[in-house]
């Protein structure tokens, strides 16, 4: 599966949704592409577009290999998810992904209430395996799918892009997997796309720990769980309270696998008529 649809698709590239208060300050689209790149390599493209309007708002992710990747295997990936603002955060009620390789295809499917799963499944369902560390109903509660938490939300009317904002952790569920993500303030850098946004963006270590839904004994597991150099750059949608991925870096035994923005535009939506 192309590495960019592995990344926000299946939710390692999900951030967090931080705080439950005040609302959004405007309505905007975010239209975004990516590449991604292993040990410098071009493997993977993807594209992200986030619509976040007064009461609502959706996402939809595409992705799939490229380059060097082809050779070896190819795969492809789509994501979408709808949902509410409640209290200004992204509560979403419907979220779908389906990913296909040469050797099979899967769909996953939540559907949510008030950020607890009430209906989720995998088609074709996967075979149990009696050392998964079972998800259980209170794993499922209190949750956010991977799509919607990939958008860090800053509370408050400060600036977006202040230390203060990588200082948060989230809850995901992702239909298969129950794990949290929390994020730690690095630095500050300046990123410049080819299309769209030139500024500042924020830097965070990312973290990730298994909770329920996972094979202990899995050696990507054992890796990610320990990896301490995960990094997120976060750029602002321009006239709201959240911050997006610019780009994210993870360490892997191969060299440096990196998911990039090339065009990154964020564009103002109109108010809803009365």
């Amino acid at each position: 599966m192309a590495l960019c649809a592995g990344l926000f698709v299946l939710g390692i590239g999900s951030i967090l949704v931080p705080g439950l208060s005040a609302p959004a300050a405007a309505q905007a689209r975010l239209e975004a592409k990516y590449n991604a790149t292993l040990a410098g390599i071009p493997v993977g493209k993807g594209t992200w577009t986030v619509s976040i309007q007064e009461d609502q708002f959706s996402a939809a992710v595409t992705g799939e290999t490229a380059g060097l990747a082809n050779v070896f295997t190819s795969g492809s990936g789509s994501g979408t998810v709808q949902g509410l603002l409640a209290d200004g955060a992204l509560a979403a009620t419907v979220y779908r992904a389906s990913t296909v390789t040469a050797k099979k295809s899967e769909q996953v499917f939540i559907a949510l209430d008030r950020f607890t799963v009430k209906e989720s499944s995998i088609v074709p369902e996967p075979p149990r395996d009696p050392d998964r560390i079972p998800v259980t109903e209170a794993h499922r509660r209190a949750v956010f799918d991977p799509m919607s938490a990939s958008l860090v939300r800053v509370p408050g009317n400060s600036d977006l892009l202040t230390p203060e904002a990588c200082h948060a952790s989230a809850p995901v569920f992702d239909g298969r997997m129950r794990y949290d993500l929390s994020l730690g303030f690095k630095r500050m850098e300046t990123v410049k796309a080819e299309k769209g946004y030139r500024g500042p963006v924020l830097v965070c270590a990312l973290y990730f720990v298994p909770v329920a839904g996972y094979i202990p004994d899995r050696p990507v597991i054992k890796y990610l769980a320990a990896e301490r150099n995960i990094e997120v750059a976060l750029a602002p949608m321009v006239g709201t309270r959240f911050l997006a991925p610019f780009w994210v870096k993870i360490p892997t035994p191969l060299g440096p696998a990196r998911l990039e923005a090339t065009h990154f535009s964020v564009l103002p939506l109109l108010p809803k008529p009365q």
